[in-house]
């Protein structure tokens, strides 16, 4: 009897515990079969061109993701503008996609940690002048910023902090905003977000919070990040 009324007063603990642990797959297996679903509209269709349209932006195409992204896109026969902050890895990958699949390129020199300010609102028109009376199908939000490093918010220079959200959120909504009424019109489009695993691994993500903050949706590579997912938004019938 003593062992049975242990049992007893055990009960409650242990089906706690195994609810919470049943959440818990619950939940990881939704943002698998997100990831999967996700997976599988990047598959297809093979004609991107035809669906989507002839060009695609990229931000922060000069290494990792993001020219991985470019090189794929370019495969796939759409003609490319690519935006970034450094002129000659901007030329590099433009000759690179270019001279290896033969498609057209245009290069917007950005600093997407000066948007909202003149010389930002000076790139952007450079941009929305880039993508005028072009069939922009594709776009690419990559670029990021994942410094200040893990640290206390009093620790580091608020700059840096201003300079992370403009590169991380606000430029995402400046880009989307010059490229998406195009899009509207056409009735086609996909507008692909490269979102970060730290938003999601981490309620809090101590010492990273305002990154997190950022990163819900939006990750990128050419300001030297890592770890993504992407968010799809798929405008085509």
């Amino acid at each position: 009897m003593g062992a049975e009324a242990q049992l007893r007063q055990q009960e409650p603990w242990f089906v706690s515990l195994a609810i919470l642990g049943a959440l818990y797959v619950a939940a990881f297996a939704c943002r698998l079969l997100h990831i999967s679903g996700i997976a599988l509209c990047l598959r297809g269709p093979k004609d991107l061109r035809r669906r989507y349209g002839a060009w695609a932006v990229v931000t922060g195409p000069t290494s990792g993701i993001g020219r991985s992204m470019s090189l794929e896109l370019a495969r796939c026969g759409l003609n490319l503008i690519i935006v970034g902050r450094d002129p000659a890895k901007l030329q590099d990958i433009a000759g690179t996609v270019s001279k290896t699949h033969g498609v057209l390129t245009k290069t917007v020199q950005f600093d997407f940690s000066l948007v909202s300010t003149p010389q930002g609102e000076e790139a952007m028109g450079r941009l929305r002048q880039a993508v005028d009376g072009l069939e922009v199908g594709v776009l690419v939000n990559n670029a990021g910023v994942a410094t200040p490093h893990a640290t206390y918010l009093h620790e580091a220079d608020a700059e840096a902090w201003v300079r992370m959200i403009r590169v991380n959120l606000l430029a995402v909504t400046e880009v989307t905003a010059a490229v998406l009424p195009g899009m509207v019109e056409r009735g086609r489009g996909a507008v692909v977000n490269i979102g970060s695993g730290a938003a999601e691994a981490l309620p809090s993500y101590p010492l990273y919070s305002v990154y997190a903050a950022t990163k819900r949706h939006e990750d990128g590579d050419e300001h030297g990040d890592a770890g993504r997912a992407p968010v799809l938004a798929d405008l085509s019938d």
